[in-house]
């Protein structure tokens, strides 16, 4: 086993409001001390155990934990700058287009496609994110699906099998046909692989009965639930996301008043995607009414060639704060516990003992700067299970 202690923080963020000051529990003048891994100590440094095998102080650094990313479509081939511009120029958002990415991903050599997504995964690490969620969803036959989760699943624990993203060009006349190849073939090939199953809810997309039999299937199969649910409009996908316990909405930008009192009253977490809804010109999500009903919110990159081609948490934080309605801390919040919350997990997200040791040291004095200072890269340094990675595994200096 091995020990580390991180001493000399400015402000040691916790997002455990038990354990400092304020939602994000600020421990100033703190210290963070993990083993083999794991946190065993988050609080004032003045009472830190400090007989550990490394001992680094950070200079007055703002300590943070990882961001969650629980939302992410990695495993693609090619782009869509094209029809990006287009609707930069007025063009409306169509969820056919998905069927662009999937010619190009089933014509790329799997190699390539490993090679793109790590490239991706150390982009987010650079920019803070130390828990990824990875989704397929650009295969829609039996042997990509297969592969591509397979893939995502070398990548992340926490990889979503999603089959049901469009209906594929060979099935244009056969929906029935499709939905069941996912649910009686798909799927169980994917079970034992992926941790979770999701659909894409929506017109265009998938219908709420249809996507009732997926995610259906996936539970019979031992899968967690997600559900791609309202972002083109009110398509049902949050109430039924509700209604089977699915852990998370995703998207959630057209929300009825009882889509909010669902959010608000199941264990189902609210994930929203503003960089998505930039990219797209849709309204943004109302986040401060989930908030305020007491729904639990996530924030999440849905980095994809089409949608949201970008991977910076930071600037998920950024678009949520001023266009849905969070106050910085419920970003921060929504970013780490939140994203954990939104994938079962209670080990990321946060320094309490027995959590992962997975942190951030900002070259600024609190998180706040890292919406206050928009695009600027503050994130100095960042551990994953107590040992450093990202572009310099160094300890700061």
């Amino acid at each position: 086993m091995t020990s580390l202690a991180l001493t000399g923080i400015g402000a040691l963020v916790t997002c455990d409001a038990s354990i400092g000051l304020g939602p994000l529990g600020i421990v100033e003048r703190g210290a963070l001390v993990c083993e083999d891994g794991r946190v065993v100590y988050a609080g004032p440094e003045a009472t830190a155990p400090l007989g550990v095998d490394e001992c680094v102080d950070v200079a007055g650094r703002c300590v943070m934990p990882g961001f969650v990313d629980s939302h992410t479509h990695l495993i693609f081939a090619g782009d869509r700058a094209a029809e990006f511009v287009a609707r930069m120029a007025g063009g409306a958002y169509e969820p056919g287009g998905i069927l662009a990415t999937v010619a190009a991903t089933r014509a790329a050599r799997p190699i390539g496609l490993e090679y793109s997504a790590r490239k991706l995964m150390r982009l987010a690490v650079a920019s803070g994110t130390t828990t990824v969620e990875i989704k397929t969803g650009y295969g829609l036959d039996r042997e990509h699906e297969a592969s591509h989760v397979a893939l995502a699943r070398r990548l992340t624990p926490e990889a979503t099998f999603l089959g049901a993203h469009v209906v594929p060009p060979e099935f244009a006349g056969d929906r029935s046909g499709y939905v069941q190849l996912v649910c009686d073939a798909m799927i169980p090939a994917a079970a034992g692989v992926a941790r979770w199953c999701d659909v894409f809810c929506e017109a265009g997309a998938f219908d709420v009965e249809e996507s009732r039999a997926v995610l259906e299937a996936g539970r019979r199969h031992g899968l967690g639930l997600r559900v791609h649910a309202n972002q083109l409009g009110p398509s049902g996908g949050v109430a039924l996301a509700c209604e089977l316990g699915a852990a998370s909405a995703d998207h959630c930008t057209h929300l009825t008043a009882s889509d909010v009192d669902d959010l608000a009253s199941s264990g189902t977490v609210a994930t929203l995607l503003p960089v998505s809804d930039f990219c797209t010109r849709q309204p943004y999500p109302d986040g401060r009414t989930l908030v305020d009903a007491g729904a639990v919110v996530a924030l999440a990159s849905n980095c994809n060639p089409g949608s949201s081609y970008s991977i910076s948490m930071p600037l998920v934080m950024a678009l949520a704060v001023r266009e849905c309605g969070l106050t910085v801390d419920e970003a921060v919040l929504a970013a780490t516990r939140g994203g954990a919350a939104a994938l079962r997990r209670d080990d990321i997200g946060i320094f309490a003992p027995g959590a992962r040791a997975d942190a951030l040291l900002l070259d600024a004095p609190h998180p706040q700067h890292l919406v206050y200072r928009l695009a600027t890269p503050l994130v100095s340094r960042v551990l994953k299970d107590g040992t450093w990675t990202g572009p310099s595994a160094r300890e700061p200096t």
